[in-house]
């Protein structure tokens, strides 16, 4: 019986240990279950997460590809752009040419026309002069039938004395004609050779006056170069032979002097002094020394330069050195170097277009001022001072007479002279290479508007571009359409023979009417 029971007791306890393990393996896997749903959720959170972030960074990517791609469009566009602002450009030069050679073309055509009108002018001569010796013909013949009682001397004198005055005045024709067309050819021809030594001579113009101004750090300096009771001043002043001017002008101070050289070796000292910062009589005398060498190298190298750039290499010292003061001097704020280097040129050319030797005459172009470096030493003309330089240091006597005649102060004798001359004129009269006053600017305009203005049926006159151009407004019930160009014409006359103008002066006339109503 206890047996029984022990065995009823263990199946119990089996039976309940195998429900209790039951359980618990239930409870463990339900656990492992719900770890693994938290596991399959926390992965697949981890992977939306991820699928985001790619999803993010292929966005970014697909923005970079398509940022690219813009920017080697645009920059493939500009590419493309500037092909086609080359091909523009090739294809306005290809436009330009063609019209220069139209113009040209025409030119020729206009050449050919005025010859075919010489051609028909003087075949009608001709015809006129053959009629005219046929009826001198029928009239000598009809004088000796009735001189027949003369003796043959006699009928030979009056045959000879008649003969004799229509010959002279034959001759005389001729001769106005061929002087007409002689002259006619030479202006033409004096036009073409100006024209194209302008074309291919063009030099810089700068502007300068007879002072030179200074920057400084600071106002508190000014006391410094004046020293103190002024000696600092007083030094540079007597070393220098220039005025050093100090006023209220904020940060500068003035240098003035009339020589140019002079002014530059004290412009070069000041800046010197204050760039040392050390101003004292010692100093200044000092940096005055190197200031005179300094620009006496920089006169020296001017010359050879301009000597070099001109070709011309057997000049005397005294005579580059002389030239090389040119530097600093200007005509009417044209810097005088400058414009002798452009005469040589002017000169050169025109003498090479008429077959002359053209070194002979750009070395004349180039000394025909050279007295201008020392005008304010030598009492004369500068062109009679550079005569003398020139004849001092040996140069020949055309190149002497040619730089003493380019103002009229002698009569030109020789076409060297002359070339001087028209080479001098044409560089100065060129637009914006000389100044003038204001005075006589403005009085060149008012009396430019006052000659327009003395005209009946003028309204009102302005002159503009600096003078360059009159417009003229007139009243079209006085002035017709016709009577526009011949008053034009007779402005343009006046002005031409009553002023004196660099360049030419455009007159336009402008004849306008109008008719005005008012809406209320």
């Amino acid at each position: 019986m206890p047996v029984e029971i022990t065995a009823i007791i263990a199946v119990v306890c089996v039976a309940c240990g195998a429900g209790i393990g039951f359980a618990i393996m239930k409870l463990r896997a339900n656990g492992a279950a719900q770890r693994a749903q938290a596991e399959a959720q926390s992965l697949v959170e981890d992977a939306k997460r991820q699928a985001e972030t790619f999803k993010r960074e292929a966005k970014l990517e697909a923005k970079d590809e398509a940022m690219r791609l813009k920017q080697e469009m645009q920059a493939e566009q500009k590419e493309r752009m500037k092909e086609v602002r080359k091909a523009e450009d090739r294809l306005d030069q290809r436009e330009r040419l063609l019209d220069k050679r139209d113009e040209t073309l025409n030119q020729r055509d206009d050449k050919l026309n005025d010859r075919e009108h010489q051609i028909s002018s003087l075949q009608g001569q001709l015809d006129r002069r053959s009629r005219d010796l046929e009826e001198a013909q029928r009239e000598v013949g009809y004088k000796l039938e009735k001189v027949a009682g003369m003796t043959p001397e006699e009928a030979k004198r009056e045959l000879l004395d008649s003969l004799k005055d229509q010959v002279a005045h034959e001759s005389a024709a001729i001769i106005r004609d061929a002087e007409a067309q002689a002259k006619a050819e030479a202006d033409k021809k004096a036009r073409s050779i100006l024209s194209l030594a302008i074309q291919r001579v063009a030099a810089d113009h700068t502007a300068e006056t007879t002072v030179s101004t200074i920057h400084i750090p600071s106002d508190d300096l000014k006391g410094r170069i004046i020293g103190r009771e002024g000696r600092n001043i007083r030094s540079f002043e007597q070393l220098t032979g220039t005025n050093l001017i100090i006023d209220d002008t904020p940060e500068c101070v003035t240098i003035s002097c009339f020589d140019p050289v002079r002014r530059e070796i004290g412009r070069v000292t000041m800046e010197n002094l204050v760039a040392d910062g050390r101003i004292h009589p010692a100093r200044i005398e000092e940096m005055f020394g190197k200031a005179e060498s300094l620009v006496n190298q920089r006169v020296q190298e001017a010359g050879e330069q301009a000597a070099f750039d001109t070709g011309i290499h057997d000049l005397h010292p005294e005579i580059i050195h002389t030239l090389g003061r040119l530097r600093y001097r200007t005509s009417f704020g044209q810097n005088v170097l400058n414009h002798s280097l452009e005469v040589a040129y002017l000169a050169s050319v025109m003498a090479s277009e008429l077959g002359l030797d053209p070194i002979p005459a750009k070395r004349a172009g180039l000394l025909h001022d050279l007295g201008k470096a020392v005008d304010h030493e030598v009492e004369g003309s500068h062109a009679v001072i550079g005569a003398d330089l020139a004849r001092r240091f040996g140069e020949k006597p055309e190149i002497v007479h040619a730089i003493e005649a380019h103002h009229n102060d002698v009569e030109p004798e020789s076409v060297l002279a002359v070339l001087v001359q028209a080479a001098d004129a044409v560089s100065a009269a060129r637009p914006g290479a000389r100044k003038e006053t204001l005075d006589a600017y403005v009085k060149r305009l008012e009396k430019l508007e006052e000659i327009a203005n003395s005209y009946n049926g003028v309204e009102r006159t302005y002159a503009i571009q600096a003078g360059r151009e009159v417009r003229v407004m007139v009243e079209p019930d006085k002035v017709d359409e016709a009577s526009t160009t011949v008053l034009a014409h007779d402005i343009a006359q006046r002005i031409e023979n009553e002023l004196q103008y660099p360049g030419q002066v455009k007159v336009v006339v402008i004849r306008e009417s109008r008719a005005i109503g008012i809406a209320k």
